[in-house]
């Protein structure tokens, strides 16, 4: 029986489709350009700005699709995801006009910039600094590992404000132009070979108007930018944890079906080798860990788009957890099923082995969740 509704699995059969359309030698700005004039890459932003008017369930089923046929579109999980739904929630009139529509149909993207060489996942040791000028905001600071950069329009970056009444920094988030003076980027030599590269970031003085803080800079559209930026890095990061289940999970599907179909056809002794357990049962095993990790991204989806951030919040953390081990073992195995064959290029599951890990480590560890799960969940002593 198939729990998802038939528009959902309408979706997920066409877009498999253009996945296998593409396939892995896809060429990115190709298949970006097309999954964005078929609605795809809006899909979970408002009808109103051009986008499908669904949600993270609907989105999560185009990237794990993608990333079952083998190209996926990791910057789904930046721009239309993270980026898009802080705007759509928090972002001003002005901003929603400004990037929804283009973000909706492709022709904008963003990155998001929140790790730090010296916080990696702590939010709250974040030391890119905001202050205030007489016409707008003075950044400095420094980010790493932040993807796509270079094929973005402008960066969501998370800084930190000082409070007035208190002396306390507080987060914020900030649209930095590209171009914007004092806004360098230098790429990282990542051993995981990537189409979207990674990032290192300098805000050296970069000025910014008034209105690049998302929400405004007053309570006057009832945003309170200044004021409700914990709010919008929170409801940023559930999508984007619930979006890197959806890459795992897809790039462990691949990883699968490549597995499977070597193990009904390569054949040693009288049968082929998925006719012994040794074989067969460790791929069931990556099967079902899979397909586990994929219904508990359902319900984070689900419980996200409900507007429960709470429940989401536990969720999606979860979701990532599970699709990242999952990830990894059906990688894993999958070469360990070919044999030498596994490490070639014409099978195409080498790579796999380095960028499973993606989505172990980033955007949290798994250690970090863990935390998260036995303090906010089991209700233990905090460990960090």
């Amino acid at each position: 029986m198939n729990t998802e509704s038939q528009e959902h699995t309408a979706l997920r059969a066409a877009v498999a489709a253009l996945g296998q359309r593409h396939g892995r030698g896809y060429v990115r700005e190709e298949l970006w350009a097309e999954a964005a004039k078929l609605g795809y890459l809006g899909v979970n932003l408002p009808e109103e700005y051009g986008g499908g008017g669904g949600g993270m369930q609907e989105l999560s089923i185009v990237l794990e699709e993608l990333g079952a046929a083998g190209c996926p579109l990791l910057m789904m999980v930046v721009s239309p995801a993270i980026c898009g739904t802080v705007i759509a929630r928090f972002g001003t009139d002005e901003q929603k006009r400004t990037w929804l529509p283009g973000l909706s149909d492709g022709s904008l993207t963003m990155a998001f910039g929140i790790t730090e060489p010296d916080a990696g996942s702590n939010s709250h040791r974040i030391t890119t600094t905001a202050r205030r000028t007489d016409d707008g905001w003075i950044l400095n600071g420094r980010k790493v590992f932040i993807s796509g950069v270079d094929i973005a329009d402008a960066t969501l970056i998370v800084g930190r404000t000082e409070d007035a009444r208190t002396g306390n920094l507080k987060p914020c988030l900030f649209i930095v132009p590209r171009d914007a003076h004092g806004f360098r980027r230098s790429q990282i030599d990542m051993e995981l070979q990537a189409q979207e590269k990674q990032f290192e970031l300098v805000l050296d003085e970069v000025h910014l108007p008034d209105d690049a803080l998302v929400g405004g800079g007053s309570h006057a559209e009832g945003r309170g930018g200044e004021n409700a930026g914990l709010l919008q890095l929170f409801a940023g990061l559930n999508p984007e944890r619930i979006m890197t289940a959806a890459f795992g999970i897809g790039m462990g599907r691949y990883a699968l079906t490549k597995a499977i179909d070597y193990a009904k056809t390569r054949q040693v002794w009288k049968q082929p080798i998925g006719g012994h357990q040794a074989i067969a049962h460790p791929l069931a095993q990556a099967h079902i860990e899979l397909e586990l990790a994929r219904l508990m991204m359902q319900k984070a989806a689900a419980l996200y788009d409900a507007g429960d951030d709470v429940g989401a919040g536990e969720a999606a953390n979860m979701a990532k957890y599970a699709a990242g081990e999952a990830c990894v073992k059906a990688v894993d195995q999958a070469v360990h099923t070919l044999g030498g064959n596994g490490l070639t290029r014409e099978y195409g599951l080498a790579s796999l082995i380095t960028a499973a890990r993606v989505a172990r480590i980033a955007p949290v560890s798994r250690e970090m969740i863990l935390n998260y799960v036995s303090h906010q969940s089991l209700g233990l002593p905090k460990s960090y």
